[in-house]
């Protein structure tokens, strides 16, 4: 069991708490997505999600590869995500 999870933080997080809930489920998400791909080590490279005003911004311990990079596009751009394209990534 993996228990090092990286931080989930949101602008206005204390004003609205939905931010952290999604950004919660684009996690398992994106966690499925990269087990389904058998990157079994995926979860560690990352340290933290954040949501800046509709931008999810991912901060990484190694830097991604292109499909790693795809994962949080694919969960951000859906409906359990913001609906939007809007993914950063900061290494």
């Amino acid at each position: 069991m993996f228990l090092d999870h990286p931080t989930i933080t949101a602008t206005n997080s204390f004003t609205e708490p939905d931010r952290i809930e999604r950004l919660g489920r684009v996690y398992g998400y994106v966690a499925a997505l990269a087990d389904m791909a058998g990157k079994s080590s995926f979860i560690e490279k990352f340290t933290q999600i954040h949501d800046h005003k509709g931008t999810l911004i991912v901060f990484w311990h190694d830097a991604p590869t292109e499909d790693e990079k795809e994962f949080f596009s694919k969960a951000w751009a859906s409906k359990i995500g913001d609906g939007s394209t809007n993914v950063e990534h900061e290494v």
